[in-house]
């Protein structure tokens, strides 16, 4: 009670889902992403639901002069970030590596490469100042297993997961604890975002099959977070029941 959260990407998804868990249970939050609107209406519901303290922040994770700027100025009141859930992620086009766009995966290097570094430089050294914090890596089941047309977003997700464990050998003593929480399908604006808004496409990724919802994955950011300082959830995969493998699921498994 009385800790503070800040979650990136908390406009849709598995952020927004994040921020009513914390929020049910006593946590503050900062609720940041570049579309304003959405974060607004977002603190409406989080204050009036659960009586909570909310601030929204505009922030593009991918721009580095803006996120040290803006973390590295917050409030007085907000300075003190106790969670940090590193949730901005995205994945453009489903081409082979030959026929990718290089605009597409600046974007996701720029955002879930680069972006998770920005955001954990400007909020890591007060949490290792304090021997105390805790960090979420919002990873992927894709960051263990890639498939055809994934190699850049498999790469950056790979990468979550090796910085990771690399944080937790550099953090070793300091009291900080770092979490991986990979998921597999999870049907949130992902697909639609990755098919550049078609939505009729997306649609098509969950037909047939049970996928994850947003608040699952908050669930398990939930436990693994609440957990004792002495507790450190490492590495979380979360599978919908209807998936086996990153390429296997309830839809073509005749096929193996």
């Amino acid at each position: 009670m009385g800790k503070i959260a800040l979650i990136t990407g908390a406009s849709s998804g598995i952020g927004e889902a994040c921020a009513r868990v914390f929020a049910q249970n006593g946590i503050d939050v900062i609720i940041s992403a570049r579309r304003l609107e959405k974060l607004v209406k977002l603190e409406k519901e989080l204050k009036e639901r659960f009586g909570a303290r909310v601030l929204p922040l505009k922030l593009d994770v991918r721009k580095k002069d803006e996120v040290f700027d803006y973390l590295g100025n917050l409030p007085d009141k907000w300075k003190e970030v106790d969670i940090l859930v590193n949730n901005a992620g995205l994945s453009k086009g489903l081409e082979k590596l030959q026929d990718g766009k290089v605009e597409n995966w600046e974007v996701m290097i720029d955002t879930n490469i680069k972006g998770l570094l920005y955001v954990t430089k400007a909020i890591l050294p007060k949490m290792v100042e304090r021997n105390s914090g805790t960090i979420v890596n919002i990873a992927s089941i894709a960051g263990h297993e890639t498939y055809p047309g994934g190699n850049v977003y498999c790469a950056t997700k790979a990468f979550v997961l090796q910085l990771s464990k690399a944080m937790r050998m550099d953090l070793l003593g300091t009291g900080v604890r770092v979490i991986s929480i990979d998921p597999g399908m999870v049907e949130t604006e992902f697909s639609i975002v990755r098919f550049d808004g078609d939505k009729e496409r997306a649609k098509k990724v969950y037909e047939n099959i049970n996928p994850l919802t947003a608040n699952d994955i908050a669930e398990a950011v939930w436990f693994a977070v609440s957990r004792p300082s002495h507790v450190t959830v490492e590495d979380m995969v979360i599978m919908p029941t209807e998936q086996a493998s990153v390429l296997m699921n309830i839809k073509n498994y005749k096929n193996f």
